[in-house]
């Protein structure tokens, strides 16, 4: 029961009307029709719904259930549903699971831990956990292609994900969090060291990127940084240069 009362709490945020018209606004502007787009953590698959709006072809990756079941049942058909985690090997893995709020459930053996301690995550209780499988970035592009955007927002688990890709892809977003800013300067690195890219923000659901222009690595760090602890999430974007 506790997990379906976490199911109901996200669809109520996430398909909140307003939110949906921003992001199928905001995906508009991003993608051209064709592309090959990547929903990595889909949750109840409202991004990959405003990405297929936007004309593109979508691929969305999610095995926590409930979730993975509602997508099942409620995704359009041309979206192509997997049910199993991204991370750095082909192998099964173990997710510590929050029922009541399961946006931040997690593969990542330390995030829980971390959390306990962090702003805005006192209420938060990982009471279970999921077996789940567990693919790779490289086997899901020689199955599907290289994808022209991959939205990756996996809770802590983001650099794990991009260990498992080999190649630079042309653009992407991770979710950041101010608690955890190392973590996603550790995904900074991480692309530096696959292609020549550059960053963009987009500060809670604000629907538009922070910057008139994108960025370098080292003026995207300096910004993480500074932020407060105690300061709302996002997304950073990373373009290939």
């Amino acid at each position: 029961m506790r997990a379906w009362a976490g199911l109901m709490r996200s669809l109520a945020i996430y398909y909140n009307p307003l939110r949906r018209r921003q992001l199928r606004s905001f995906y508009a502007d991003l993608l051209e029709p064709g592309d090959l787009c990547f929903d990595i953590g889909a949750h109840v698959g409202s991004r990959a719904r405003a990405m297929r709006a936007a004309g593109a072809r979508v691929v969305a990756f999610e095995p926590q259930e409930p979730f993975a079941g509602f997508l099942r049942r409620s995704l359009p058909r041309d979206i192509v549903l997997e049910e199993m985690a991204v991370g750095p090997a082909e192998a099964e893995a173990r997710m510590a699971v929050s029922s009541l709020h399961p946006t931040v459930s997690s593969l990542s053996t330390s995030f829980a831990a971390e959390a306990a301690d962090a702003p805005g995550f006192g209420h938060v209780r990982w009471d279970r956990s999921q077996q789940v499988r567990m693919t790779t970035m490289d086997a899901q592009i020689a199955r599907h292609g290289l994808p022209d955007f991959v939205k990756i927002d996996v809770e802590g688990f983001e650099l794990d994900v991009l260990s498992g890709l080999g190649q630079p892809v042309p653009m992407l977003s991770v979710e950041y969090l101010p608690a955890f800013r190392n973590r996603t300067i550790a995904v900074i690195d991480r692309l530096e060291d696959l292609g020549p890219y550059r960053f963009n923000p987009v500060t809670g659901e604000a629907g538009g990127f922070l910057w008139d222009d994108w960025r370098s690595a080292d003026e995207a760090r300096a910004w993480l940084s500074a932020l407060p602890a105690n300061g709302g999430s996002g997304d950073l974007y990373a373009r290939l240069d």
